[in-house]
């Protein structure tokens, strides 16, 4: 049977093309297809439409009894140019290999017509980027995002001496300084990431988020019975820049998440241990909760590259000891903070308590160098290179 459709007073600048394009669709080079309308320049726009589309049009005389005439369109050969040499953006169910920055923003095994700009970015090759917990890791953050407003019991205001509440806004000025590192570098990274990784994308952007809120509590906690933040030390800016001085998606990754971050949750668990007041139990907490899957990522995908390439041990270990050498003649973590560590540890002014809280903070950066070596050995790395390479981590925590 002849196919026939009929658009009645459809016109073209109201989707009748859409009605055309579907009625040639099940047909083959050759094939007729029958169009009735009276729409406004029917005519004139279906002959411009059926030649961009690569169609031949065939307009019999009027049928005097109907008032109007069918239109016979002959499908062409012709394709559509833009999709003539269009390809499949990778499949959707896994990253590719490598990706195309051709592509651009299409989605994952979205079919790409062919021209358009190239994506401006850097990572292109999964096994720079990847690791196969990410999505996982994805699930779990989105699940577990907070709101400081009520994540946090804000009303129970310390009531503490002076000193001590001294010693917990110079910590959490540290704590923020550290943070703002830790979320600009993944804004970094995710800038240069093609989005054909979109899990690791999608975790990166969470952990900004999660950086983003430790900035928020940290100072709220420094604030809340002050009106000025502590003091920021040179050593640890220059400690801190280091980090965002690092190109490299692993390296940075591999300094900021598997050293600074994985240092940092011992460093978050001792501040909730020590913790005098019940906010800052809970910022510390919360805080600490988010920074272990930030850790998680790191050391998942400084294995995964270790293990598809063996030899990248040595580049990582050339950017602690390039970072090392680089803070070589910086004084590590400042006075300011260390003795608040110790005061918190310690609780009073006591001989005996500062006696405690000194061995406190001595047996955190113990369990610090600790957790640094297992991480380091989960990645590939022996136990005596380990233990050598934690040993050349900054002394500024981060």
């Amino acid at each position: 049977m002849p196919a026939t459709i009929d658009l009645e007073d459809l016109s073209f600048d109201e989707g009748a093309h859409l009605l055309i394009a579907r009625g040639l669709a099940g047909l083959c080079p050759g094939d007729v297809l029958t169009v009735w309308g009276v729409g406004a320049a029917f005519d004139l726009m279906l002959g411009a439409w059926c030649r961009t589309a690569g169609h031949r049009v065939d307009s019999p005389d009027p049928d005097p009894t109907v008032g109007r005439h069918p239109v016979h369109i002959i499908k062409g050969l012709k394709e559509d140019h833009r999709w003539a040499r269009a390809v499949r953006a990778g499949r959707s169910g896994q990253p590719s290999a490598g990706a195309d920055r051709r592509w651009g923003l299409a989605a994952r095994g979205a079919l790409v017509g062919s021209g358009g700009p190239e994506l401006d970015v850097r990572w292109v090759e999964r096994d720079l980027v990847w690791a196969d917990v990410a999505p996982t890791l994805y699930a779990r953050a989105a699940a577990n995002q907070w709101n400081p407003d009520t994540a946090v019991d804000w009303n129970r205001g310390p009531t503490l001496p002076d000193d001590v509440e001294d010693a917990v806004v110079q910590v959490m000025t540290y704590l923020v300084e550290n943070e703002q590192a830790a979320l600009m570098i993944p804004a970094r990274l995710l800038g240069s990431l093609h989005p054909q990784f979109r899990e690791v994308m999608q975790l990166l952007a969470a952990q900004i988020a999660d950086e983003a809120r430790h900035v928020e509590i940290f100072t709220r906690r420094a604030l809340l019975t002050r009106d000025e933040m502590g003091r920021s030390g040179v050593e640890g800016r220059a400690s801190l820049q280091s980090l965002l001085d690092e190109p490299d998606f692993t390296l940075a990754s591999f300094l900021l998440s598997v050293l600074g971050e994985g240092t940092f949750v011992d460093l978050l668990g001792f501040l909730h241990e020590h913790a005098p007041d019940p906010v800052t139990a809970q910022v510390t907490a919360l805080a600490a909760r988010d920074e272990a899957r930030h850790v998680a990522f790191g050391v998942a995908h400084a294995a995964h590259v270790v293990d598809v390439d063996p030899t990248f041990r040595g580049r990582l270990r050339g950017a602690v000891e390039r970072r090392h050498d680089a803070l070589r003649d910086t004084a590590g973590l400042s006075s300011a903070v260390y003795d608040s560590l110790v005061l918190l540890a310690a609780g009073s002014w006591e001989p005996a308590a500062v006696r405690r809280g000194w061995r406190a903070v001595q047996a955190l950066q113990a369990r610090m160098d600790d957790g640094r070596r297992r991480r380091l050995s989960v990645i590939g790395f022996p136990d005596d290179e380990a233990a050598e390479l934690s040993a050349l981590h900054t002394r500024n925590f981060m």
